[in-house]
C-alpha cells in the first residue's frame, strides 16, 4: 500500500495548477512558431518588389543555408518541448491516478485531457518537420533557379553599346569608380552594383538605354498636368506680404515698399485690365529665390539697410513680387537655401543628382547668387530645367560673356557670365542692351492735384545731393563750394554719433532718412545732384518724378571694366558715358543735365541755367505701376525659351525671300505678301534690316533710326539672301563663331554668317566690320515692347 506525504500532495496539486497554464502556453508557442515560420518563408519568397535590383543583398541571402539552419532550430526546439512535456504529462497522470485512488474513485474522463494534448504536440513537431524537409527541398530548387536568374540578368547589366546613347560606357565606368562621393546615388538605390548603375543611368538620369527587364510603365510614368486656371488680377496684397516672410532687414524694408504703392499696384491692374480686355492669361506657378539675400551668399544687403547701404536691387526685388502678384500668378518665395531645396525636391546629398520630382514651377526668377545656388543642387535638372529660370541681373550680361566656350576662348570669361542661357533670360534695371530683357521696377505717380502742390511748393535755391555713404563725398569740395553759392545743399549721410568728415559744415545733413520723409525733401528741392556714383540707382528719377531736374558728371572717357574697378569682372564691355545713361538718352533735358564736371566753368554755368529752369513732375510710363505690370505681363505671355525655334541653317536660301528693298534702298523689311513665322515674338513684320557703318553697334545704329535692336530676329537675317537684298557685293561668305556676325567685312569684300545661336548680339562693334542688324519699332515710353506687342 502506498501512502501520500500530505506535504508532498499539496506540493504535487500546486504544480499541476501551474502546469495547465503551462500546456496552453506550450500550445500558443508551438502555434505561433508555425505561424512565424510559415510568414518568414513567405516574406523571403515575395521580398522582392518589381522595382528592386534583381540581386540586392535581400534576395541573396533568400536561397543561402541561413534559411535552413533557422528550420532546423525551430524542429529541434519543438522536439525538445515535446520531450519535456512527456515528462511532464506523466508526471501530471500519475498524480491524478494517486489522487483518485485517494478519493475512493478512478478518474477517467482526466486521462484524454493529457493524451490529447501530447498528441497535439507531436503531431505540431512532425508537421514542422515535414514542413523542413520540404521547404529544403524547394530552397535548393530555389537557389538554383536563382543563381541561373541573376547570372543571364547580370549579362543584361553590361553597358550597351547603343549609338543612340554614346555617353553610357563612359558614365558608368564613373559611377563605378565615384558612386560614393555623393549619398544621394545611395538614395536613389544605387549599391555599387552594375545592374544599379544602368538601373539609375536610364531611370533617373538619362545617359543610358532602358533595361528590357524592367517595369518600364512605373519608371516611365509622367505625372498628370494641372488643369490650366486663369490668371485674376488681385487688389488685395496682403497676402503677398506674409509670403515675403520677416526677420531680416532687408525684408522689412521691401514689405513697407509694397504696402506704400498698394494703392498704385491696385489702379495700374485696373487700368491693364481694361486694355487687355477679354485676353486668357493662364495663371504660371512661380517660384522666386533671392539668393543674395540668402545667409550662404553672405547676405551683405540685410545690416547695410539701416545704414544707408544700397538699395537698389531690393527695389526692384519688392516691385517684381508685386507685379507678379497682382497679376494674378501663384507664387512661392525663398529667402534660404533650405527652403530652395525643400520647394525643389533636392535629394539629400551633395547635389549630383537630379530633383526627386518633375519641377512644380513654370517660372522661377532669381538672382546670379540663385543662380549657383540650384546649379549646385538641382544635379542635371538645371540643365533640363534652366529654360524656365529669369536671372535679375542689374547691369545686363551681354552674349559674348555669357556664351561658356566662346568666352573662354576670347577673353570673355568672368566671374559672372558663361551661363549659356538664352541672353533674354537675364533681366535688367535699365533697358542697357536689347541682348537682355528689360525688367525694371517703378517710382511713385503723382497725379495732377500732387504735381501742382509740389510745384507750388518748389524752393529755388534747394538742392539734394545724391549718396547716403560719406565716401561718395570725399573730394568734392570744389563742386560744393560752387553749389554753394547759389543753393542750400542737404544731405542724407549715414551716421551714428558723430557727423561724418567729408560732409561740409555748409551742408545741412539730415542723417538717413526713411523713404516717405526723402520723398518730402526731394519734394521741397530744386535740384537733385549726383557725383558720379552710384550708377544707374533708381534715386534720380524718383527725383525726376517729384519735380527736380538731376544733374550728373559726363565721363571723358566712359567708364567701362577695361578702366574702372567698379564694372571689372561683370559681363559687359559696355561704356557708361555718364552716371546714369538711361536718364541721359531717354528723358534729357530740361530734366536731366550732364556736363563735364572738371570744368568749373561748364558747371557754375549749368546750376545758374538751372535756377531759371521751370519743370513739371514727370516719371516714364514704363517706370509706373501700369508699365511695368504691361512688360511683365507680355514677357511672362509670350516669352518661351524651351522651345527652340528652328531657323534655317547659316548660308541656306529660303524657296521665296521674305524680305523686300524700302522704296529708298536703305535698308529691308519683311515683305507683305509673305507668311509670317508662326509663334515668333515680336511679330516679324516689324523686322527693318540695316547695315550699320564701320565700327557701329547694332544697338546704336537701330537708335540711329529711331528705333529699337531686336536680336530675336538675327536668325532671319543670317542668310546669304539677306546681303543680296541690300546688294552688298559678297566674294565669298563663310559661317563661324562670332558674336560680331552677320556682318560684312569690308577690306575683303567677304560677308560673315552667325554659327551659334546664342552668340547674336546687339552689342558689339569693331573696325573691320559692317554689322547686319535687326531692328523694330517700340510703344511710347515702352522701349521693351514693339507696336504690337501686348
Amino acid at each position: 500500500m502506498i501512502t501520500v506525504n500530505p506535504d508532498g500532495k499539496i506540493m504535487v496539486r500546486r504544480c499541476l495548477v501551474t502546469l495547465r497554464p503551462f500546456r496552453l502556453f506550450v500550445l500558443g508557442i508551438g502555434f505561433f512558431s508555425l505561424c512565424f515560420l510559415m510568414t518568414s518563408l513567405g516574406g523571403q519568397f515575395s521580398a522582392r518588389r518589381p522595382g528592386d535590383s534583381p540581386f540586392t543583398i535581400r534576395t541573396e541571402v533568400m536561397g543561402g543555408p541561413e534559411s535552413r539552419g533557422v528550420l532546423r532550430k525551430m524542429s529541434d526546439l519543438l522536439e525538445l518541448m515535446v520531450k519535456r512535456m512527456d515528462t511532464l504529462a506523466r508526471l501530471e497522470n500519475s498524480s491524478e491516478l494517486h489522487r483518485a485512488a485517494g478519493e475512493g474513485r478512478f478518474a477517467l474522463d482526466r486521462l484524454p485531457a493529457g493524451t490529447g494534448l501530447m498528441e497535439r504536440i507531436q503531431a505540431i513537431a512532425q508537421n514542422v518537420s515535414d514542413i523542413a524537409v520540404k521547404v529544403d527541398q524547394i530552397l535548393r530548387h530555389s537557389l538554383l533557379l536563382h543563381s541561373k536568374v541573376s547570372e543571364g540578368r547580370r549579362d543584361q547589366c553590361e553597358a550597351p553599346s547603343d549609338p543612340k546613347f554614346p555617353d553610357c560606357s563612359g558614365k558608368v565606368e564613373w559611377m563605378r569608380a565615384r558612386w560614393t562621393s555623393d549619398p544621394c546615388y545611395a538614395f536613389f538605390g544605387v549599391d555599387g552594383t552594375e545592374c544599379s548603375f544602368l538601373i539609375y543611368l536610364s531611370e533617373v538620369e538619362w545617359f543610358c538605354p532602358p533595361l528590357p527587364w524592367r517595369n518600364q510603365t512605373a519608371t516611365r510614368r509622367a505625372p498628370k498636368p494641372l488643369p490650366k486656371v486663369q490668371a485674376v488680377f488681385r487688389s488685395n496684397l496682403s497676402h503677398l506680404l506674409e509670403l515675403m516672410g520677416s526677420g531680416k532687414e532687408s525684408l522689412i524694408f521691401m514689405k513697407k515698399r509694397t504696402k506704400r504703392f498698394t494703392a498704385q499696384w491696385v489702379l495700374a491692374a485696373q487700368r491693364l485690365a481694361q486694355k487687355l480686355g477679354g485676353v486668357r492669361r493662364d495663371q504660371k506657378q512661380i517660384l522666386v529665390h533671392i539668393g543674395f539675400l540668402t545667409e550662404e551668399s553672405g547676405d551683405v544687403f540685410s545690416p547695410r539697410v539701416l545704414k544707408g547701404g544700397p538699395l537698389g536691387e531690393m527695389v526692384q526685388w519688392a516691385d517684381i513680387l508685386a507685379a507678379l502678384y497682382v497679376l494674378g500668378h501663384g507664387l512661392r518665395i525663398t529667402v534660404s537655401l533650405k527652403e530652395l531645396q525643400s520647394n525643389l525636391g533636392v535629394p539629400p546629398g551633395r547635389g549630383n543628382c537630379p530633383l526627386t520630382m518633375p519641377l512644380p514651377f513654370d517660372l522661377i526668377y532669381t538672382d546670379y547668387h540663385g543662380l549657383q545656388q540650384m546649379k549646385q543642387h538641382m544635379g542635371l535638372s538645371f540643365r533640363k530645367y534652366r529654360c524656365r529660370i529669369r536671372v535679375i541681373d542689374t547691369f545686363g550680361t551681354e552674349p559674348a560673356y555669357n556664351h561658356e566656350e566662346y568666352a573662354t576662348l576670347h577673353g570673355y570669361r568672368t566671374n559672372w557670365g558663361y551661363w549659356n542661357l538664352n541672353p533674354k533670360q537675364f533681366m535688367t534695371m535699365f533697358p542697357h542692351t536689347p541682348d537682355n530683357s528689360f525688367m525694371g521696377f517703378v517710382s511713385e505717380e503723382l497725379n495732377e492735384t500732387e504735381k501742382q502742390l509740389i510745384k507750388d511748393g518748389k524752393a529755388s535755391n534747394m538742392a539734394v545731393v545724391y549718396g547716403k555713404e560719406a565716401s561718395i563725398w570725399k573730394g568734392k569740395e570744389k563742386f560744393l563750394s560752387i553749389l554753394n553759392k547759389y543753393m542750400e545743399i542737404h544731405g542724407t549721410v549715414y551716421y551714428e554719433s558723430q557727423r561724418p568728415p567729408e560732409v561740409p559744415a555748409f551742408v545741412k545733413n539730415h542723417g538717413l532718412l526713411p523713404q516717405p520723409e526723402f520723398q518730402q525733401l526731394l519734394r521741397k528741392a530744386k535740384l537733385f545732384i549726383g557725383f558720379g556714383f552710384p550708377y544707374e540707382g533708381p534715386a534720380p528719377l524718383e527725383a525726376i518724378a517729384n519735380g527736380c531736374v538731376f544733374l550728373q558728371s559726363r565721363f571723358s572717357p566712359p567708364h567701362s571694366s577695361l578702366n574702372h574697378e567698379f564694372f571689372r569682372g561683370k559681363p559687359t564691355s559696355r561704356e557708361v558715358f555718364s552716371q546714369h545713361p538711361y536718364a541721359e538718352n531717354f528723358i534729357g533735358k530740361p530734366h536731366v543735365w550732364t556736363v563735364d564736371y572738371n570744368n568749373s566753368e561748364e558747371f557754375e554755368a549749368a546750376i545758374q541755367a538751372i535756377m531759371t529752369t521751370q519743370v513739371d513732375p514727370y516719371l516714364p510710363y514704363e517706370y509706373t505701376c501700369e508699365g511695368m505690370l504691361e512688360r511683365i505681363h507680355a514677357y511672362i505671355q509670350h516669352q518661351d525659351f524651351c522651345v527652340d525655334p528652328a531657323p534655317a541653317p547659316p548660308g541656306a536660301r529660303a524657296p521665296q525671300s521674305p524680305f523686300i528693298l524700302a522704296p529708298n534702298a536703305t535698308h529691308l523689311e519683311w515683305a507683305h505678301n509673305t507668311s509670317l513665322a508662326p509663334g515668333a515674338w515680336p511679330p516679324v513684320h516689324s523686322l527693318r534690316a540695316w547695315l550699320a557703318a564701320t565700327g557701329r553697334a547694332c544697338t546704336d545704329a537701330c537708335l540711329d533710326h529711331g528705333l529699337i535692336c531686336e536680336p530675336s530676329f538675327f536668325p532671319f537675317l543670317n542668310s546669304q539672301d539677306a546681303f543680296q537684298k541690300l546688294q552688298v557685293p559678297c566674294d565669298g561668305i563663310e559661317s563661324e563663331m562670332n558674336h560680331l556676325y552677320p556682318a560684312f567685312a569690308q577690306p575683303g569684300q567677304e560677308c560673315f554668317l552667325q554659327k551659334e545661336p546664342l552668340l547674336f548680339s546687339c552689342a558689339g562693334s569693331s573696325t573691320k566690320y559692317r554689322r547686319l542688324c535687326p531692328c523694330r519699332d517700340f510703344r511710347k515710353g515702352q522701349v521693351a515692347l514693339c507696336q504690337d506687342c501686348l
